[in-house]
């Protein structure tokens, strides 16, 4: 029994650690483009590509791969993905061209989502309820909301040492090879199947499914709201003025860090209060947050923006554990696909959006109008979603079994 409880600590600290790792990089991209803007001499629409391969390559993968997890097993996918990940940033440091490096983010994005629709579907192989999903999700994710910190943190020091930001992917590139080894060692749950659980065209039955639309649907919504934040802000804050002169240049960082503390304590609000009152209150939180920063300007959003971190913090765990909780466990895999590649659609759509609206307008405020737009209707959903809860039956009926 000691060897069991050890070995699941061990698939716990597995998957904490591999999406420790990807956010250094995936969340680091909003300090990395103000240097590709100036190396490459682009536009904020061109720029944002850097991010937009990334999540293309995630899309995809989520969509076309997802059941690889329940196919061939957590265990094959989980390495598979981390190889791939780990090669494309390791490539990084033998390239120079803007073209190579966008081809390198998407490969790398198609790793992530081989090996995160993995240990997606393995979060739920070792819960034993949707209530012990729903928190193990947000620790996990508060550890990607740690790496989303030492990732930036990790740029500034090497642009401040006259170091390439290349480095970032070389370290991350390293630190994959070392969890391909835990991976590759460590034992996973056994898994129940059903007899349609390993085809591809388990996810297209959860496409259909209007639960995992829904679900998807508010988290598009988040994404867009959220990815405005690590992409655009720190272009947004580049006119701040104010008497707070350190204020822009840490404000993505105290995003993070504020996000960061409120999954870890996500787990213990989850465990006192309803998860849909909970996401109703985040959502007003992060509307008002944005919306004061449009109205208000770029000296109040300096303070605004980042502040709302610590309310988008139990958002998006929660929202992704729900929805793959209205699933049994051998779909587990193709649902966590089906909303991983709604997750990368809005992070590319959402920015890029922007953009457009920025470069039209010609002041990122307008892409912040966007931004708050999306921020509303999320709250709309989330308000709807708690007065008619629509994956209550489902939920009671996964606990049941």
């Amino acid at each position: 029994m000691a060897t069991t409880t050890n070995n699941l600590k061990l698939v716990r600290w597995l998957t904490c650690l591999m999406f420790f790792t990807f956010a250094m990089t995936t969340d680091a991209v909003g300090s990395v483009i103000p240097r590709v803007i100036e190396e490459f001499a682009l536009s904020l629409t061109a720029a944002g590509s850097f991010h937009y391969s990334t999540m293309v390559g995630i899309a995809s993968g989520a969509l076309l791969l997802g059941f690889l997890a329940d196919r061939a097993g957590r265990k094959v996918t989980i390495i598979l993905g981390l190889s791939v990940y780990s090669l494309s940033c390791l490539l990084f440091s033998a390239s120079h061209s803007l073209w190579a490096f966008i081809a390198l983010l998407a490969a790398g994005g198609l790793g992530i989502s081989i090996f995160k629709t993995g240990a997606l579907a393995l979060i739920g192989d070792i819960s034993s309820s949707t209530a012990a999903h729903t928190r193990l999700m947000n620790m996990v994710e508060g550890f990607f909301a740690v790496g989303a910190i030492v990732g930036p943190a990790v740029v500034a020091t090497l642009l401040k040492s006259d170091m390439s930001w290349k480095w970032l992917y070389i370290i991350a590139s390293t630190m994959c090879a070392a969890l391909i080894l835990i991976a590759a060692r460590i034992q996973y749950p056994d898994v129940k199947r059903t007899e349609k659980s390993s085809t591809s065209g388990e996810v297209l039955a959860v496409l259909k499914d209007p639960l995992a639309l829904g679900f998807s649907f508010l988290i598009m919504l988040y994404v867009a709201t959220e990815v405005a934040i690590y992409v655009w802000m720190p272009t947004f804050l580049a006119d701040y003025d104010g008497p707070v002169k350190w204020l822009p240049i840490y404000a993505l960082t105290i995003f993070f860090m504020l996000r960061a503390l409120g999954r870890f304590l996500g787990a213990w609000l989850l465990g006192h209060f309803s998860w849909t009152v909970v996401l109703v209150i985040s959502s007003l939180a992060i509307s008002l947050c944005f919306l004061s920063s449009v109205v208000s300007g770029v000296e109040h959003a300096a303070w605004l923006l980042p502040l709302s971190g610590l309310f988008m913090s139990i958002m998006y765990p929660t929202l992704n554990s729900k929805g793959i909780s209205c699933f049994p466990k051998a779909q587990h895999g193709a649902a966590a696909g089906v909303i991983l590649f709604f997750t990368a659609v809005a992070a590319v759509l959402g920015p890029l959006a922007m953009a457009a609206v920025s470069d039209a307008y010609r002041s990122t405020h307008a892409g912040f109008a966007l931004a708050t737009g999306f921020s509303l209707l999320l709250f709309a959903g989330l308000l709807t979603n708690q007065m008619f809860n629509p994956a209550r039956r489902r939920l009671q009926g996964s606990d049941a079994a």
